[in-house]
């Protein structure tokens, strides 16, 4: 029996220069075969555009995936505490690790990342059975190009299902009219990530540089993607892991469950992993198609205004979505507004989802441009006919994040949340999964690792670890601070403990909020560790009077209808020497007001509550970091699944 490929309509257009835009075209006539699709380029797109489109749904890319199933870290909380945070029928009990395989999320998240995975296993057998390669010329050159752009966005997917279950199926071909390869049993994780180093090599010789080709924008995997995503896959190899069963070989943790141990792979294998990791950063750094935008603030302007930035490129890959179609950043998670207005609409937005905290906040230095981008401290609200600003609620575990700010969005954006009414509308916001600050930063390890601090090493791209991390943090301060930012980098005790604790630390300042954060942590085995000092951060500057949260705080508005705060006015860290509650407009209970009051919810309540199915007074399984596999994706599976880590069926 042939398979036949379903093509359907999820949008009109092609791919532009102008992110969000166009939507992804994936129509065709009729039913396909795929002998037919595979004679035919034009066809053969569409087949590759059908596994784009499956990254727009709101199970996988649009919504799940960068704003929830990244949570929680020690920076970055699911808005779920209290009694909610053990609510394992939703998302804030099974983002605080109280993980239920009856959460109905479980099963359509699988579902629909294999359903793109037979898609990308479709596109791949189809070029690797076409006329056009054996033919040679130019049409073979655009089908090995489809090729790469499949294993790439096959390997993306695979990577993140071993974040979320650990070892899964792995299915590399289209299922069979027999249903002979449709009921898989696991697969070790490590097998499956060597499988897709040796996949990202062979698409990398098909894949374009960004704007090499015309039509290969950072909304398309590229050369570029290809080789981050390979060397994010071996640093996750070469990482810690909690495994169903000890490995021989391996080196445990100290901190690891007796049944399911946290184990890492032995110190030769480590040093290749670093070694492949440094080849493909390095290929990146050394190219040069991508570099930092200068601004922080800009970055994410362009994002909020839905423009792929064709100077920097800094975002490596950014997953297309639709304005109106799909893409909940912006909505879901960002700055928040609170109810109707007649300027954004009769819904509002940012039910918040992701959170992120006070000690975040605190941590940045006062004048790194990247803490007031990261936390949103103002939501905005229709008053008297007109939008103002109010500094956020007294919630050391509330802070929205303000990456995505619809007063950075566009006037097309604007429209249609308006023409949406009441119902949840969709910004059309790129999905970002590769910047090249995250490639610095895995570049600045691994030369950390093989070379220390300051050496250099074979293959390398010509920086050192401090040289690659000093060009993030000094990109997060304008001209006049950059001198102290230097100050900072250059004063990292040259040895590989300190330099890796700085770079922790960066990636934290550089990516929180974007989904990242928690799955470094545990490739690190810093997971708990770091959770349980978040919290400890927390009560010590709650508790210190003097240099902890102010009990209350002052601002200035920046104009004469008090609509807008002059956020450098706001007195975050204490009243300035000289200056009174008379020299300021408003003031505000900020979160040290807890010291006095009577129920410090947040203290006695709430802060146990977090992340407690990992950290809390009764783990069941230390280090249990994974989802258990749903219940109805068992169920289906015909007897070649099971759930591990103390998890039921």
């Amino acid at each position: 029996m042939k398979n036949i490929v379903k093509l359907f309509i999820l949008g009109a257009g092609v791919l532009s220069t102008t992110a969000c835009s166009d939507f992804l075209e994936q129509n065709s006539p009729s039913d396909l075969t795929s002998e037919t699709i595979s004679q035919s380029s034009y066809y053969t797109g569409l087949t590759v555009n059908k596994i784009y489109g499956d990254l727009t749904n709101d199970i996988t890319y649009s919504q799940a995936i960068p704003i929830i199933w990244g949570l929680n870290s020690d920076c970055e909380l699911v808005d779920g505490w209290g009694d909610d945070a053990v609510n394992s029928s939703s998302e804030r009990g099974n983002m605080n690790y109280n993980a239920n395989p009856g959460w109905s999320r479980l099963s359509e998240m699988w579902t629909k990342m294999y359903g793109a995975i037979e898609n990308a296993n479709l596109a791949i057998d189809m070029v690797n059975n076409s006329p056009l390669v054996a033919a040679g010329g130019s049409e073979a050159t655009t089908m090995l190009r489809y090729k790469g752009e499949a294993l790439t966005l096959r390997a993306m997917l695979y990577l993140d299902l071993i974040r979320f279950f650990g070892d899964i199926p792995m299915k590399l071909e289209p299922s069979q009219s027999d249903l002979s390869n449709a009921y898989l049993a696991k697969t070790d994780r490590d097998v499956i990530m060597d499988t897709l180093m040796v996949n990202l090599k062979e698409a990398i010789e098909y894949l374009p540089w960004a704007g090499e080709v015309s039509t290969y924008t950072t909304e398309h995997v590229t050369k570029g993607y290809a080789h981050a995503l390979l060397a994010q896959i071996a640093l996750t190899r070469a990482g810690w892991a909690i495994r169903e069963k000890a490995k021989e070989g391996y080196e445990t943790a100290t901190y690891s469950d007796p049944t399911y141990p946290t184990q890492r792979c032995d110190a030769a294998t480590r040093k290749a992993m670093y070694e492949l990791a440094l080849e493909h950063l390095s290929a990146v750094v050394s190219n040069s198609t991508h570099n930092l935008n200068p601004s922080f603030e800009n970055e994410w302007y362009l994002l909020n205004q839905r423009e792929l930035d064709q100077t920097y490129r800094e975002n490596i890959f950014e997953i297309p979505m639709g304005l109106g179609v799909s893409g909940e950043l912006g909505y879901t998670v960002g700055v928040r507004i609170n109810g109707a207005s007649a300027y954004y609409g009769a819904k509002g937005n940012s039910s918040g989802k992701m959170r992120v905290t006070a000690p975040l906040f605190w941590s940045y230095d006062k004048k790194d441009q990247r803490r007031d981008i990261t936390c949103a401290m103002v939501e905005l609200k229709e008053e008297n006919g007109a939008i103002k600003e109010s500094i956020i609620k007294n919630d050391p575990f509330g802070i929205y994040v303000g990456k995505w700010d619809v007063r950075k969005m566009d006037e097309e954006w604007r429209q249609s949340a308006i023409a949406t009414g009441n119902a949840k509308w969709m910004t059309g916001i790129n999905v970002v999964r590769m910047r090249y600050s995250q490639v610095l930063l895995m570049y600045a390890e691994v030369m950390n690792e093989l070379a220390g601090p300051d050496g250099s090493y074979s293959g390398d791209a010509g920086l050192t670890a401090r040289q690659a991390l000093k060009e993030v943090h000094c990109r997060a301060f304008a001209d006049a601070d950059k001198a102290d930012a230097e100050v900072y980098v250059n004063g990292i005790a040259a040895t590989k403990d300190a330099m890796f604790d700085a770079i922790v630390d960066e990636n934290a300042w550089e990516l929180a909020g974007e989904g990242v954060r928690k799955f470094d942590l545990i490739r690190w085995n810093l997971l708990a560790e770091k959770i349980n000092e978040f919290k400890d951060v927390y009560v010590s500057q709650m508790q210190d009077e003097v240099n902890g949260y102010p009990e209350k705080i002052y601002f200035n508005y920046s104009d004469a209808a008090q609509t807008t705060i002059d956020m450098s006015s706001v007195t975050w860290y204490g009243l300035p020497e000289g200056k009174s509650d008379k020299d300021y407009d408003g003031s505000k209970d900020f979160f040290g007001k807890e010291r006095t009051d009577n129920t410090q919810k947040y203290l006695k309540i709430n802060l146990p509550s977090i992340s407690s199915g990992l950290v809390g007074d009764n783990v069941e399984v230390i280090n249990r970091y994974l989802l258990p596999i749903g219940s109805t994706t068992i169920s289906a599976a015909g007897g070649a699944l099971h759930n591990s880590y103390g998890y039921t069926d």
